[in-house]
């Protein structure tokens, strides 16, 4: 767990980077919305979020081994994003966020993209399952909670 630390501001642009790179690659699939994913959504007004002093950016770790290569965001016991650098997916750098949020910080549930099978499959070899409760955040994005 030595490699994760808390954010700090000069983290913002790459948190967001990070953000937004697993956003378009694992959920514009399903929802093919381009003025969202290609415009709205920028690191520019993303990495905005995780200014110093913002709940954001109080609330995120980082794994930086030298570069920052994922982050999580925690709101008390709520996993709130879990999100590593594509290029660095499957060789241990999430588990080992989760480990620490659930080991360190006493989170214990999290929302997942209902159809998100990859990252549902993640959180279940990793103690989660899913608990039957659903919700739609923002009118239209289907969540189920682990």
């Amino acid at each position: 767990m030595n490699n994760i630390r808390k954010a700090v501001p000069k983290d913002a642009s790459r948190i967001a980077e990070i953000i937004i790179t697993n956003y378009r690659m694992n959920f514009y699939p399903f929802f093919k919305n381009d003025e969202f994913y290609f415009d709205e959504l920028n690191v520019i007004d993303m990495a905005e979020d995780y200014k110093e002093g913002t709940d954001e950016l109080n609330n995120t770790y980082v794994y930086d081994d030298g570069v920052v290569k994922g982050i999580i965001r925690i709101k008390g016991n709520e996993i709130e994003k879990l999100y590593v650098e594509p290029t660095f997916q499957s060789v241990g750098i999430g588990a080992q966020l989760l480990d620490f949020a659930v080991n360190e910080m006493g989170a214990d549930f999290l929302w997942a993209l209902e159809y998100n099978k990859r990252g549902i499959a993640f959180y279940r070899r990793h103690g989660f399952e899913l608990t039957g409760e659903k919700m739609i955040e923002d009118e239209w994005v289907p969540l189920l909670k682990m």
